[in-house]
């Protein structure tokens, strides 16, 4: 699909956008016990603190801000995370309920790679230099 090719910035940051805003609200849950959390659970501080780089590293993401930073953080411990939370249930991801952490770390790991994109923050704060 060639002529998709033109559009390929906004949707790179439609992308970027989602994912970010997804991201972060798996901190929110974890955080903040809302979307479906549990308000008021106690939970480990690996979990708290993996709370906390979703959130964060969701909304860096999304905003196009230091995403490259956030993103290359947030591929990490989705890394981490899988290896931890997942791998012991199973090789394959689909088995052991992986496939979210894996496709997080990947994703992240692009963007990491590829940068924040025309429509960003990021690219904002540069125009304005």
């Amino acid at each position: 699909m060639r002529w998709l090719q033109r559009f390929e910035p906004p949707i790179y940051a439609l992308l970027r956008v989602v994912a970010g805003l997804l991201f972060l609200c798996h901190g929110a849950q974890k955080t903040f016990g809302v979307l479906g959390g549990k308000a008021g659970e106690k939970l480990p501080l690996l979990i708290q603190a993996a709370g906390w780089i979703e959130l964060v590293a969701g909304a860096l993401i999304a905003l196009g801000l230091f995403a490259g930073i956030a993103a290359f953080i947030a591929s990490g411990e989705m890394a981490v995370a899988y290896f931890y939370a997942h791998a012991p249930g199973g090789f394959w991801p689909i088995q052991n309920h992986g496939e979210a952490a894996v496709l997080y770390c990947f994703l992240f790991l692009f963007i990491a790679a590829r940068g924040a994109g025309a429509f960003s923050l990021d690219a904002a704060l540069r125009k304005r230099r």
